[in-house]
């Protein structure tokens, strides 16, 4: 059996990655991408040269089925995202799951599973929290808020859990540029004018980070366009 190897890459700067990470993309056999086109430019720089596959949201079973075939043949397989750790707002958890259905087949015939092994690196998550200066030893991570259903109701559930079982959590999300003031909005309308830090497109050239209360992080993204990638920490309302 193979071994599918779950591995980080840099979420903006390309010298943000772990000298691990370079040695598993040059041992495997295949590896697997968010976007092909994207991982190149990574490859390149590192002069890596391996074949590649797409793997995103839209991928059909029968690909998963073909990629766990491979991984049960001896191929060794690293999954990649276009930036930061698979499997935290992404799609890479299809392919662990599918992995480990069929693992336990595997067991219960007493055959050995494939592998599935973890190499770390970059993530927006923790970049973000490492500078934002709130108390993190509690941590509720959302991930993208819903575009449209349920998005209210998930925020006002949220509300109610931080005055009971959350208290003392310090709340993270994810958001584009074409959403962010008015997740901001709906934040405030929430938690109140608490303070946030509003952290975009970390490690890149236009690294920017934002301190202030949401009033404050409107009226800015208000006047300057919203543009790249997103990471919102909202310090608990309810301290």
């Amino acid at each position: 059996m193979g071994t599918l190897y779950i591995v980080a890459t840099p979420i903006g700067n390309l010298e943000d990655i772990t000298l691990r990470a370079l040695r598993i993309l040059k041992e495997v056999d295949l590896i697997a991408c968010e976007d092909t086109r994207h991982t190149k430019i990574l490859l390149d720089r590192y002069q890596i040269k391996k074949p590649t596959i797409s793997y995103h949201q839209h991928t059909k079973l029968t690909k998963l089925d073909y990629l766990i075939k491979l991984l049960a043949e001896g191929k060794n397989i690293a999954l990649v995202t276009d930036a930061g750790t698979p499997g935290i707002s992404d799609p890479a958890g299809m392919l662990v799951s599918r992995v480990e259905e069929f693992n336990k087949a595997l067991v219960t015939n007493r055959q050995s599973p494939i592998a599935i092994s973890p190499i770390p690196g970059s993530s927006a998550l923790t970049a973000a929290l490492s500078v934002c200066g709130f108390p993190t030893d509690k941590v509720l991570f959302l991930g993208f808020l819903p575009k449209k259903k349920g998005r209210q109701s998930l925020l006002n559930k949220l509300n109610n859990l931080i005055t009971k079982e959350l208290k003392n959590f310090t709340i993270v999300l994810y958001e584009s540029p074409y959403r962010l003031l008015k997740t901001l909005n709906d934040l405030r309308t929430t938690f109140g004018d608490c303070q946030i830090v509003v952290c975009r497109e970390l490690t890149k050239k236009f690294e920017e980070i934002k301190r202030g209360k949401i009033s404050e992080m409107i009226e800015y993204y208000s006047k300057k366009e919203p543009k790249g990638e997103f990471t919102i920490i909202v310090q608990n309302a309810k301290l």
